[in-house]
Order: C-alpha cells, then structure tokens, then sequence
C-alpha cells in the first residue's frame, strides 16, 4: 500500500467517523420525536448501530496508524445541536431533508470509502465500506418514506416539535390566500394543539366561509364542532364546513359513524389492526389515528395505523 492510498484512505475514514458522530445526535434528537413505541426503538437502536460503526471506523483508522481523535464525539454533539436549533425555524419536511442530506452524503463517501480501501488493498476497510453502504441506503430509504408521509399529510413516523409548528407552519399559513388546498389546511390542524393563537389568526383571515371556519376552530367542546358542520352545510358554506369537517377529524371528534372502519368502538386490538390494514387512503388513516389516540390510544393499533401509512408512502415514493 503506498503512502498515496494510505492518506487518502484515512482522509475518507476521518470525514465519515466525524459525520457518523453527528448522525448518533441526530438519531437522539430525533428519538423524542417518535410518534410510536416502535419507531422510538427503531432510532434508539439505528444510534448505538451508529456507535458501533464509528467504533469500526475508529478501529481500521488505528490500523492505518492514523491518530485516534476524542473530540469527534463533541463535534457531532455540536453539529447536531446546532442543527436542531435551526430546525425550529422550519417546518418537518425541510428538517428532514436536511438529515436526508447528510445520510446521502455518507452514502456516497462510503461508496468513494469502498473504491479506496479496494485500490489500497485494504480487506478490513472494504468489508466495512460495504457495511456503512447498507446502513446509509436503508437509512436514506427510511427518511425518504418519512418525507412521503409528509407529504400525504401524515400522520408522519415523526412528530413536529410545538417550535417546529409554531415558527414554521404556522407562520407560512397565516400568509396564505383564503383559497386554500386541502393538504394545506391539514397542515393548519397540526399547529391547532401547539399554536392556538396562530391558528385563531390564520382562520380570522378569511371571508365569510372563513371566519365562520373559526369560530368552530376555537369552540369548547365536541358538540360545537359537530354543531358547527350541520349549520355551515345548511347555509350552504361547503368550504367552512369542510374545514371544520378536518378540525374533528385532526383532533379525533369524529363520531363513530363517521370513521372509515364500520363499528370501530365494537372491535378489540386484534380486529381493528386487520380492519387498517384494509385501509387505502391517507385521510381515512388520519382519521382513525386521531380518533385512537383522543379516545382509547391503543399503542399497537396507532403503530399499525403508521405501519400501513408507510406502505402507502412508499409504493407513492417509489421505494421497496
């Protein structure tokens, strides 16, 4: 092996072990944003495989006589910090790009890894290049179905923080035309439970459909909701009752009636996972996980619910 291949070996092994260290932060912090138990222990588990992996970058670059660096942890803590702090001023979607972003890059560094250890003649680091290739792919494939449940307007694997919707949604949808999408008034009802008052504005901003959207926004109860819809349909205000329609949906005030799995409050655990698995539209799923979690939160229900929104997600994406 020429002192050629050596440094360059070492270059890549050092930039991939310090971007790893930030990839372990990351997968912390985003750890407390697991909307399920399942998904919790799914990026508790993918930041120990992180560890170990930074422990074998760590390993092969002793091998190659470079010189252990101890600050690689602190940096990636940093890095990471830094990143979620910027993080609060945007919406989910543009934080997960941002760790889309890096898995890619240590994707692709691990490729240029394995192309280097292979002219190096280095076995060790080959076989680990293959290893951080598979991890990296999954990973990007992971944070690409997130993204998609996003953009089906959830619910994603990955609450937004209350900052999140706050100074991010919020702040853009108080901005927007009074015509709005459908998807964007999803968007409108995740801030409801972290932003009351952005809401308030946001709805106050309409015409006359719109205004009568929010007085039904800031009702007291389940009854005024309901009562709401009847009375907007019957004045012919299809836009406020829709609307207010999705308020009772996004925040589980739908009645049983109205949900798209027939008798939902008579079923046990086990019949209505299978009932969700039927499910084909991202709404009727919203609405079922809304209506669990308001009511009796079956946690392995809700992790169905997530599991077959998933599916959806990725068949839309493209993915495996």
């Amino acid at each position: 092996m020429s002192t050629r291949d050596t440094t360059a070996l070492l270059t890549q092994l050092r930039a991939v072990r310090d971007l790893t260290h930030t990839e372990i932060q990351i997968a912390e912090t985003r750890t407390a944003q697991a909307r399920t138990d399942a998904v919790r222990r799914e990026l508790t588990e993918n930041a120990e495989n992180a560890r170990a992996r930074a422990a074998a970058l760590e390993a092969v670059i002793r091998q190659l006589g470079g010189v252990p660096q101890l600050i690689g942890p602190l940096l990636g803590r940093a890095t990471a910090a830094v990143k979620a702090l910027g993080e609060q001023a945007q919406p989910l979607d543009e934080a997960l790009l941002g760790d889309l972003a890096l898995e890619h890059q240590l994707l692709d560094r691990a490729r240029y890894l394995k192309a280097l250890a292979a002219a190096a003649e280095h076995p060790t680091a080959e076989a680990l290049a293959d290893r951080l290739i598979g991890a990296h792919t999954a990973t990007v494939d992971w944070l690409s179905t997130v993204l998609a449940e996003e953009a089906l307007g959830g619910p994603a694997a990955l609450r937004r923080t209350p900052l999140q919707a706050a100074t991010g949604t919020a702040v853009k949808l108080v901005n927007l035309p009074v015509n709005w999408s459908a998807r964007r008034i999803d968007r409108a009802l995740d801030t409801v439970r972290a932003t009351r008052p952005a809401v308030d504005q946001l709805l106050a901003r309409g015409a006359h459909a719109s205004t009568v959207a929010a007085k039904a926004a800031t009702a007291a109860g389940d009854s005024a909701l309901r009562t709401a819809e009847l009375v907007t349909t019957d004045e012919g205000e299809d836009g406020a009752a829709a609307a207010v329609h999705r308020v009772r949906t996004a925040t589980g005030l739908l009645d049983q009636d109205e949900l798209p799995i027939h008798n939902y409050d008579r079923l046990n655990a086990t019949q209505t996972i299978r009932a969700i698995r039927e499910l084909a539209e991202p709404g009727d799923i919203r609405a079922v996980v809304a209506y669990e979690e308001a009511h009796r939160n079956r946690h392995g229900v809700v992790s169905a619910a997530q599991t077959r929104l998933a599916a959806i997600a990725q068949d839309v994406a493209g993915l495996d």
